[in-house]
């Protein structure tokens, strides 16, 4: 009897979803949590894996369709030959049927390959065959990279170019990722008053407590000592004395959080995300370094789920592992604020009235006007600056 397969259970932020890719055909055999495809949402590409296995029966919805929470997109008939299927290799000839002439070694049975969302994603957008690709990463995982280097050196014309006149341009439609981000950027604007204070820090001290502990810390921690831990202590600590910074518009109320969930911008195949680190404040310098390096990993692999993307009360982004030496970040709504990290530069500065030579950072502070006046959010960020030129009243809560 056929079993339908449903799209999962969608928040009640997400409206709808799309089919993203099908990853196995009908009739084709399928073990038990083997994934049959990926359905991207305005936040995140979710998995549907088949419940035993068996083959996909027929298929409801096609890629690029628009689907609802617990919308039937395809029937799955259980099947215990699709079980053994793959354990299947090939019979040697019979020696009386053989061909006189030497035969080549029987190819290797095929084994089963291991790539995560965001590299099949990958396959089928730069239209490359899994069999093409080998996986470097642990236990023959397939990685981006490896689909980028197979997809860099048998590129094809099959893609959606159009001439202009003896000018070429290429159109492909934006993902739901990259369009929801255009839509929540440009809300922002169009819906809070946005102003930007700088400032900038002397990072000698924050960079001299890390050369000195970094590698103990490494080992005792088994994570490596950033310095993005160090600005989210104190974020937090500046959050606290300013509350209304952690706070959110809902409506013509404002909402007072009575916790610190940190959002940290990262980059990924997909478009930026913000995962979420959860009570900041309740962790440790190791916790949070070891909390942003296990969302980062699931960030470049696709796998955030949502609740690790959704909420957060105060954004911080790093714009200076690109390079960038000063921009202006804008509003995550409904947050108030959000903090712009950047390069570290090697600048002359007055001390003491004297020129040295200082690793320099400049820092942005970008807030919604409606709700955080300016005298606010200048003593925000220069309570930031405070706390990274003398860190030990980080570890020491003063």
């Amino acid at each position: 009897m056929a079993i339908e397969i449903k799209v999962p259970v969608l928040p009640e932020s997400v409206q709808d979803a799309t089919i993203a890719t099908w990853h196995k055909k009908p009739g084709e055999p399928v073990q038990q949590d083997e994934n049959l495809v990926d359905i991207e949402t305005d936040k995140v590409v979710l998995e549907v894996v088949a419940p035993e296995p068996g083959f996909i029966e027929k298929i409801i919805k096609n890629t690029g369709d628009t689907v609802l929470a617990e919308e039937v997109i395809a029937l799955f008939t259980p099947s215990k030959e699709a079980q053994k299927q793959p354990a299947q290799t090939a019979q040697a000839v019979p020696p009386q049927k053989a061909a006189p002439a030497p035969q080549p070694a029987a190819a290797p049975a095929p084994t089963t390959q291991v790539a995560g969302p965001a590299a099949r994603r990958m396959m089928q957008e730069k239209e490359v065959s899994p069999s093409q690709v080998v996986g470097t990463g642990k236990d023959g995982r397939v990685t981006t990279a490896d689909v980028a280097k197979v997809a860099t050196q048998s590129a094809t014309p099959a893609e959606p170019i159009q001439f202009v006149g003896d000018r070429i341009e290429k159109r492909v439609p934006m993902t739901r990722l990259r369009a929801r981000i255009a839509e929540r950027l440009i809300s922002a604007q169009q819906t809070a008053a946005i102003l930007t204070t700088f400032n900038e820090v002397n990072m000698q001290p924050v960079m001299d407590l890390r050369n000195r502990y970094k590698d103990q810390f490494e080992k005792v921690h088994g994570v490596k000592l950033g310095f993005m831990s160090f600005f989210t202590k104190a974020a937090i600590e500046a959050l606290k004395r300013f509350p209304v910074v952690n706070a959110s518009i809902d409506g013509k109320d404002i909402v007072y959080h009575g916790y610190f969930d940190i959002a940290i911008a990262v980059s990924s195949p997909r478009g930026l995300v913000v995962p979420v680190v959860r009570d900041a404040d309740k962790l440790s310098l190791a916790g949070i370094e070891k909390a942003i390096n296990q969302l980062g990993v699931k960030a470049k692999e696709g796998t955030l789920s949502i609740e690790e993307i959704t909420g957060g009360t105060f954004t911080i982004s790093n714009g200076g592992v690109f390079g960038s030496l000063l921009s202006t970040p804008i509003l995550n709504p409904p947050q108030t604020g959000i903090l712009g990290m950047h390069k570290i530069e090697q600048r002359p500065v007055v001390e003491n009235n004297q020129i040295v030579i200082r690793p320099m950072m400049y820092l942005a502070f970008s807030y919604d006007h409606r709700i955080i006046d300016g005298a606010e959010s200048v003593r925000f960020l220069v309570t930031i600056k405070e706390l990274l030129e003398d860190p030990a009243r980080l570890l020491l809560d003063i």
